[in-house]
């Protein structure tokens, strides 16, 4: 289960209480690379702002990839996100293809692997070309045909030349799921297997190997894909207990966010990781983990031990899972902590603590 909320711990009044004085602190962008410091900074904002709890589905307090409403015998999932990315295109996708890939999954990862459409809000800076933003919104129509969707409504708007870098997109999305059979990423037992869908590290380290113009051997491409159609095939071969993408914090972040949640240890073999090795000798040369940076065409799948083999083998008979591997399990020990078997030793696989690549989700 989710911990209690630590806006008591920062000193924040209980809620439903005002707000008069001030902190002088201010927002920085470890705030949005998607760990502690980010999840802090939300609970401090949302709390006793809003009644965040959803009764038999899951709210703004679970801290989960989207919300989850009862509405009779289904439940809509409901996410959104805001998109910015430097280079806005880059090798395997761009900003367009980010955005739909980004809320497909995150719907996904909740159960709800046929979305039913798509919000989409476009922000472009004075100046911009035509012709990159018709280059954006092609490539989200395009994803939208590989996730059997499309945006039903939005909306744009111009900003001053300055006043916000380039283009930003906002994306909505909504799914239905039968009631009660939503998937959480808090929910995890002892003994659960923890299957990693793909290569990870892909995404973040092209991107930084792009915007830097190194040239590494061997290819370096994001992972970006919408993934519905990979989940829905997990989730018919079997128990699969807990689901998140490891977006911005990256493996290690999603790993820990779920063994806190859950109330569970996680162990991780590293040679089960499954790491490309133009990503893993970039990485090195960089001095970046990729376990560390976000990915965006990964699902961390936690699945009932009888079921891991049907399940890797179904995410692998798709084509976007060919690498999909089982890295470690769900342990009654070191609730909270994830734990990296090196092969010669073992050490806690913290999540990062800032933001090593600023701009790449």
């Amino acid at each position: 289960m989710r911990k209690e909320s630590n806006t008591q711990a920062m000193g924040e009044p209980e809620s439903g209480s005002a707000r008069s004085e001030s902190t002088g602190e201010v927002i920085t962008t470890a705030h949005g690379a998607g760990g502690e410091r980010m999840r802090k900074l939300v609970d401090r904002l949302v709390g006793g702002r809003f009644d965040v709890a959803i009764e038999g589905g899951v709210g703004l307090d679970a801290f989960d990839d989207g919300a989850v409403i009862p509405i009779g015998d289904d439940s809509l999932v409901f996410t959104t996100d805001s998109h910015v990315v430097s280079p806005l295109e880059f090798p395997g996708g761009d900003i367009g293809r980010l955005a739909v890939s980004g809320t497909v999954n995150d719907l996904a990862v909740m159960g709800g692997t046929r979305p039913l459409g798509l919000t989409c809000s476009l922000v472009v800076e004075e100046g911009t070309s035509v012709d990159l933003v018709e280059r954006v919104v092609e490539s989200m129509r395009v994803a939208c045909a590989e996730a059997g969707c499309s945006v039903v409504t939005g909306d744009t708007k111009v900003m001053g030349s300055g006043e916000i870098d380039t283009l930003v997109v906002n994306t909505t999305g909504v799914a239905l799921v039968p009631t009660g059979q939503f998937v959480p990423d808090a929910g995890l037992s002892p003994g659960d297997a923890i299957v990693v869908s793909g290569t990870v590290g892909d995404h973040g380290i092209s991107l930084l190997a792009a915007r830097e113009g190194f040239d590494f051997e061997g290819e370096l491409e994001s992972d970006v894909a919408p993934l519905n159609g990979l989940v829905a095939a997990a989730l018919e071969a079997g128990g699969v207990t807990a689901m998140k993408d490891p977006t911005r914090s990256g493996l290690a972040g999603a790993l820990n966010e779920m063994a806190t949640k859950s109330g569970v240890g996680i162990e991780i073999r590293e040679a089960d990781v499954p790491i490309a090795s133009a990503v893993a000798s970039a990485g090195s040369v960089l001095g970046i983990d990729p376990m560390m940076v976000a990915n965006e065409g990964v699902v961390v799948f936690g699945c009932d031990p009888a079921d891991a083999d049907a399940i890797l083998a179904a995410v692998r008979d798709h084509p976007l899972g060919a690498d999909a591997a089982i890295v470690g399990q769900a342990t009654a020990d070191n609730e909270g902590s994830v734990v990296l078997d090196t092969g010669i030793g073992r050490r806690y696989l913290r999540e990062p603590e800032g933001d090593q690549l600023p701009r790449i989700c």
